[in-house]
């Protein structure tokens, strides 16, 4: 996974939470977004279709995400709960693993599977931010733990492109740095 995609999903998150403190928006104002979003969805998705191949499959994911992204956060302004935030977080996660994905299908063997992995901990981080950020410290802990293994995952698949001594030694490497 490159830094442009990584500071993206960083932003995401960070704009994630800024939508969970803003203000309520009336109903007439939520249909308008919503319409924007679909219109704005629309116009990408034709865009992509002039591409082909990956280029046209990872074009249209990202139109994907943007428009998950941009309901989710008209819909907790609008609901102006923390489940409606919540939700929309979780959409959110779940569109930029499906990004992440798409964007995999490019690389091949050890570097695919290490993609895929890493997309899959950025989710799973996501995931367990969210569940911590709407409940009590004892889920903080759980979320810590589930970041932790998703991490122990990404750095195994890592050592899977080497053999030998040196995959051993990266194995327990990886051990030692997450507490396995």
């Amino acid at each position: 996974m490159n830094m442009k995609t990584i500071n993206k999903l960083l932003a995401i998150t960070i704009c994630a939470t800024a939508f969970a403190a803003s203000a309520a928006i009336t109903k007439a104002e939520h249909k308008t977004a919503i319409g924007d979003a679909e219109m704005a969805y629309k116009r990408a998705n034709a865009t992509c279709s002039a591409l082909a191949g990956h280029a046209k499959n990872v074009c249209v994911a990202e139109a994907k995400a943007e428009r998950v992204y941009a309901v989710a956060k008209t819909d907790g302004e609008y609901k102006n709960t923390p489940k409606a935030v919540f939700d929309g977080r979780k959409q959110v996660a779940k569109a930029e693993y499906d990004l992440a994905k798409v964007k995999c299908d490019a690389k091949a063997g050890n570097d695919k599977d290490v993609c895929v992995k890493e997309a899959k901990a950025l989710e799973v981080r996501a995931l367990e931010d969210a569940k911590a950020g709407n409940t009590i410290s004892d889920a903080r802990a759980d979320a810590g733990a589930a970041k932790n293994t998703a991490n122990y995952k990404v750095a195994l698949e890592k050592c899977d492109a080497f053999s030998g001594d040196t995959k051993d030694v990266c194995v327990k490497n990886a051990k030692a740095t997450f507490n396995k």
